[in-house]
């Protein structure tokens, strides 16, 4: 069991990216506090511990994106929020880049990820599959489609 004063520095220094990758996963803002509170429980419970700052935002991420899944299976799920919901509920935006979230979060969940953890949170291919338990290609063949698809959606013909 972690101190109250390492929970509150990760929470501090994660809270942001535990956020946002809920978000991208769940697409509603209720859903996203749960997770969020249970990611920072596990952490608070857990007795792992981290050689790095990496090493313990990518167990983070790992953790969060297990549990918006295991939310996602869940038989109690009923509801959904509609995607314009969501972007009603956002900071306003410009159009275009209203247009460009409505397209990645449209992706399929394993395209979203490697988007989201490559563009968002700057990580490299091999560290996106060493987090997700993926090969390097699979994430490189990921990121590819993903890039492929939104260029359709958003009706470029440049490299994204």
């Amino acid at each position: 069991m972690r101190s109250e004063q390492e929970v509150e520095r990760a929470i501090g220094r994660y809270a942001d990216t535990v956020r946002r990758l809920c978000l991208v996963h769940l697409k509603n803002e209720a859903d996203t506090e749960d997770i969020f509170q249970t990611v920072f429980l596990k952490y608070a419970l857990s007795s792992v511990s981290f050689a790095s700052e990496e090493h313990e935002k990518a167990w983070l991420i790992r953790v969060t994106v297990n549990a918006c899944k295991d939310l996602l299976r869940s038989v109690f799920r009923s509801r959904t929020v509609p995607l314009d919901e969501l972007l009603e509920q956002s900071a306003p935006l410009a159009e275009d880049h209203r247009e460009v979230l409505e397209a990645v979060l449209s992706l399929p969940g394993r395209y979203r990820d490697v988007v989201y953890l490559h563009y968002y949170e700057e990580y490299t291919a091999p560290e996106i599959a060493r987090i997700l338990g993926k090969n390097v290609n699979t994430v490189y063949t990921h990121l590819n489609r993903a890039k492929q698809l939104l260029r359709e959606k958003l009706g470029g013909d440049g490299d994204a």
